[in-house]
């Protein structure tokens, strides 16, 4: 089994619960990684606030779909 996933997506937060909220309507589990959150924790700072939106791949071309359509 591949543990590989494709980021779909890098943005705010406010996007990035908007689209995750949406994908998860139609069953899709995203992974978002928050570097800056990761960074703080490890008593580092980092200048961008922006998250990583990532998906299975089989899940990737209706998950792509939705990410256009919510025009972001």
């Amino acid at each position: 089994m591949s543990l590989k996933y494709i980021k779909i997506f890098l943005g705010p937060p406010v996007q990035v619960i908007n689209l995750c909220n949406t994908l998860e309507e139609v069953s899709i589990v995203p992974v978002i990684k928050d570097r800056a959150e990761s960074a703080r924790l490890a008593g580092f700072g980092s200048f961008s606030s922006d998250q990583e939106v990532w998906i299975h791949p089989d899940e990737e071309k209706q998950a792509k779909e939705i990410l256009e359509s919510l025009h972001l």
